[in-house]
């Protein structure tokens, strides 16, 4: 019976992508975020991410919030087989802040950790930095649903990725320890992580990246993504990098680097709260 749902459910997925594929970017961007605003408030899931909005924005107008998350979502969704077209230079549909930076660590085999959050087209920063001559690695959790996770991974066609897992985690230290650079999407609950406060709330967060880049000298770089209208275009920003604390304390200073971090994504999410992904199950309930 699981093979069957699964054989359904990637049928029904790229038989979706195929008819995102053959519209043009912007009417499947739109139509994509048509049917997910439609549908999804009426899905079960949408009660956790409304409590979640409750609780990290109380006031919010949480309708219209959660209506934009939607949209944002069915968006993403459609916007899969565009990557390509989206992150070429010649469309101008990327605009991108500070990536010098990440060349410039390229040049001096500096590892990076860039680190973000499931916000407006997540997928993009990694694809487009192809066109810097960087070749970012990025972390993912893949679908339980091995034959959606093919299809998806294909779309992607990043440099390389590391899912989730042990078998991922020794390539990701191999690929930092030679001075590689790796996004790392660092909003979702992790379990055995640490607890770092997170809209005033303690949230299990995951410290690979603050662990990494004390190891290895390497540098943590915030990176923002920002949907730019209802379309297809996007700005991304490279930060400063955040200060790494190595006092010695390992458990204390991967704390004190992780809130500087979470800190950082409370601005970005606060200032645009509909293209944050409210999903996640991000805190204790």
């Amino acid at each position: 019976m699981k093979r069957l749902r699964y054989a359904i459910e990637a049928a029904a997925l790229r038989a979706l992508l195929w008819i995102f594929a053959v519209l043009p970017v912007d009417t499947a961007s739109a139509l994509g975020g048509r049917i997910a605003r439609t549908i999804g408030p009426r899905l079960a899931g949408s009660r956790k991410a409304r409590r979640n909005l409750e609780r990290a924005l109380p006031g919010v107008d949480a309708d219209a919030v959660l209506r934009g998350m939607f949209d944002n979502l069915g968006r993403v969704v459609a916007e899969y087989p565009h990557l390509a077209e989206i992150c070429d230079p010649k469309s101008g549909r990327v605009e991108m802040i500070g990536g010098e930076r990440l060349q410039d660590y390229a040049k001096q085999n500096v590892p990076v950790l860039v680190v973000g959050a499931h916000l407006a087209n997540w997928e993009v920063p990694a694809y487009h930095a192809r066109h810097l001559g960087v070749p970012l690695a990025s972390v993912y959790r893949a679908p339980n649903n091995p034959w959606s996770a093919e299809i998806l991974n294909r779309m992607r066609s990043f440099p390389q990725q590391f899912a989730k897992g042990a078998e991922g985690a020794r390539g990701m230290i191999k690929h930092v320890s030679k001075g590689g650079q790796l996004g790392v999407l660092i909003d979702q609950k992790m379990n055995d992580g640490v607890a770092v406060p997170f809209f005033g709330r303690d949230a299990m967060t995951a410290p690979a990246v603050a662990q990494l880049a004390r190891k290895y000298k390497g540098a943590v770089v915030p990176m923002r993504i920002e949907r730019l209208g209802d379309a297809a275009r996007f700005r991304i920003t490279f930060y400063e990098p955040l200060a790494v604390d190595d006092t010695g304390d390992r458990a204390r200073d991967d704390v004190a680097t992780m809130r500087r971090a979470n800190a950082m994504l409370e601005d970005w999410i606060r200032e645009r709260p509909e293209q944050w992904l409210w999903l996640h199950r991000r805190w204790p309930d």
